[in-house]
């Protein structure tokens, strides 16, 4: 088992705080634009926090990769040129928006990987 990847060394240790044993966490990618802070990524779900959108107060939101319907990347023409990522889930679409096209093919590859039950590739920055 190699290292987590994380962009930042705090958001990496609040993700771990909300990790339950026997948990893996993979990656920790910090996001731009409003509302989601940053999301974590493990072996088990996607944890991210909301500075208030959801429940008008700033929370860590779970989603089990169960619960997730689908994941959405946007088009611009080219394979992964984009840096965002949307989540489909009954409760709604929580949309990610990465520093890099690069964290967005990643997290969208190892998610995939989760949801077709196939083994995971390694996370990286």
């Amino acid at each position: 088992m190699t290292e987590p990847y994380y962009d930042n060394k705090a958001q990496f240790d609040r993700i771990r705080g909300y990790v339950i044993p026997g948990e893996t966490i993979f990656a920790v990618y910090d996001c731009k634009g409003g509302g989601t802070g940053f999301v974590g990524i493990t072996d088990r779900r996607v944890i991210f926090y909301d500075q208030a959108f959801l429940t008008k107060k700033k929370s860590m939101v779970s989603i089990p990769y169960n619960q997730i319907i689908g994941i959405a990347s946007v088009d611009e023409g080219m394979i992964f040129q984009t840096s965002e990522i949307t989540l489909l889930t009954a409760a709604g679409n929580y949309t990610f928006q990465f520093r890099g096209a690069d964290k967005a093919h990643n997290a969208y590859t190892f998610i995939m990987n989760q949801l077709l039950g196939q083994a995971h590739p390694q996370l990286k920055g």
